[in-house]
């Protein structure tokens, strides 16, 4: 039996045995803490302590109980069971065994049965006086027991009253937040609910995706030359000849050459024209070359001063041709895109598997890949190759920390525990936790859990309605207010039908305690 392995288990008032039974019934060969309600108000018999030590002893469990209540105490003495004040106290504290035998057993049974009438004496219900009783005497009191039983119904019937006492038992909140640190070594496998420190597991699973993205890379085809056309204007009376290949270019900038392509004859006379076909030349392909009308306005070579030029069209054609390629980039970003898909699926299939439990926890900060291979990567396409998309499929094992939040509400519960005032209890119904944000320290993986619930005063029934019993109504107001634990603020409500006499019933059977819903 592992000493670090515990578990509590809260006893609700009125709970019996055999549902405590079937709570034991979820552990095994552990130890198991018994919280028991304030007031004794659960479990107060010895039998019942019995059932529970059997079916514990059963499942080879260790019982210990945290009590105040001095009748559950001194029966868990006589069955060797260690009791504490806290929950703290259970941790310091030693176990005992419970014994392994609760009744005398059949070895030490008298060898010769007493008689009847040997065992009349001390066994009889009945007192000597009784026994000894004639019959006359019998008759009498017979009698006078029907003439009272009579006088008493009439009593009961016509005057004693009912009461009804509404009340708001006490409501308080109460919240924790634990930092709680989960330790992933593998051979740390208690739970440590002093430090507050949690056992975690490790889990792989292999995943295979495909994904693509487009390229960004470009190849380049080569250039094409824009065309046009210019006009050239003689300045002087002497008839002039362009040959082909003359050079012309624009002015603004750097300046965009091209040449002609055939030889034209300016005519004689200022302000001649003639036309030519252009081209642009080797230094000025690709759209470069495309310029708009009346921007090529510059004669190179010999000719210049002599003529002038102009192209009344804009030139075009002219383009650089490429293709999408793949470059280094594409590779690295498809390559950080593709872990982030991995770890997603992973996230999603892990919490699909039979090892993960509701109570279990994947921290999605611990996602990463731990196995991957170049045959396992496989890229449709090489850098520099022309390409529009660039496909990626890759197979990796991804590995995640798994953390058990059920163990982790746990702790949070012994420190709220810790906070109940003596005398009440945990509204089971009202308890809810919440985690906070995981970060890490080293190795270790540090977050917080929080936890939020009411405590109610416990009202003892029974003690109430013996104390009040008879009392004048204002007299038993005033004890109510200043012996049960009742929500401030808030009186209690006594009702008595018929109210003849100005005071509670003497009888605590006729007197009704309702609780009322703090909230």
């Amino acid at each position: 039996m592992s000493g670090d392995e515990r578990h509590l288990i809260q006893i609700e008032a009125e709970e019996d045995p055999n549902s405590v039974k079937d709570r034991l019934s979820f552990y095994k060969g552990q130890r198991v803490l018994l919280i028991w309600p304030e007031e004794g108000t659960a479990l107060t018999r010895k039998l019942d302590l019995i059932l529970i030590q059997r079916e514990a002893m059963r499942r080879q469990l260790r019982l210990a109980f945290v009590t105040h209540d001095p009748q559950v105490i001194e029966h868990a003495k006589d069955l060797n069971i260690s009791t504490f004040q806290t929950i703290g106290a259970s941790e310091r504290g030693r176990w005992r065994r419970g014994r392994s035998r609760v009744f005398t057993g059949r070895e030490r049974r008298p060898t010769v049965a007493p008689s009847a009438e040997e065992l009349e004496e001390v066994a009889s219900r009945k007192s000597q006086r009784e026994r000894s009783m004639t019959l006359g005497g019998l008759l009498t009191r017979f009698i006078v027991l029907g003439v009272l039983l009579g006088i008493g119904f009439g009593v009961f019937y016509f005057t004693v009253p009912s009461a009804t006492i509404t009340l708001t038992p006490a409501v308080e909140q109460i919240n924790t937040s634990v930092q709680i640190t989960v330790n992933p070594d593998a051979n740390f496998s208690g739970i440590d609910i002093e430090n507050a420190i949690l056992p975690a597991t490790r889990v792989r699973i292999e995943i295979e995706e495909t994904t693509s993205i487009p390229t960004t890379g470009t190849q380049s085809l080569g250039d094409s030359g824009a065309t046009g056309e210019v006009m050239f204007i003689n300045r002087g009376d002497t008839e002039l000849t362009i040959p082909t290949g003359t050079t012309v270019s624009t002015s603004a900038g750097a300046p965009i050459l091209f040449r002609t392509v055939e030889e034209v004859t300016l005519p004689a006379g200022e302000g001649a024209e003639v036309s030519a076909e252009i081209e642009a030349a080797p230094q000025s392909v690709g759209a470069v070359g495309n310029v708009d009308a009346n921007l090529i306005n510059t004669v190179l070579g010999e000719l210049n001063g002599q003529i002038s030029v102009i192209n009344p069209r804009p030139t075009s054609g002219g383009e650089t041709q490429s293709v999408s390629a793949v470059s280094t980039g594409d590779r690295e970003r498809l390559q950080a895109q593709m872990n982030q898909l991995l770890q997603q699926r992973a996230y999603t299939e892990m919490q699909e598997l039979p090892q993960i439990g509701a109570g279990q926890y994947i921290v999605l900060e611990t996602l990463r890949i731990v196995e991957e291979r170049d045959d396992w990567t496989r890229y449709s396409a090489e850098t520099g190759e022309t390409a529009n998309t660039l496909t990626l499929s890759k197979r990796a094992v991804v590995e995640a920390v798994v953390v058990d939040t059920g163990l982790g509400q746990q702790i949070v519960f012994a420190r709220m525990a810790a906070q109940i005032p003596r005398g009440r209890v945990f509204d089971p119904d009202s308890i809810n936790y919440t985690q906070g944000e995981v970060r890490f320290d080293g190795d270790l993986i540090l977050f917080t859990m929080s936890g939020t619930g009411r405590i109610v005063g416990q009202i003892n029934d029974a003690a109430l309605r013996s104390a009040i019993a008879h009392m004048p109504l204002q007299d038993a107001l005033d004890y109510l207010l200043e012996n049960a634990d009742i929500q401030p603020g808030t009186t209690p409500q006594i009702t008595v039908e018929p109210d003849l006499f100005g005071r509670l019933p003497i009888w605590t059977e006729r007197i009704s305690i309702i609780e009322a819903d703090g909230e």
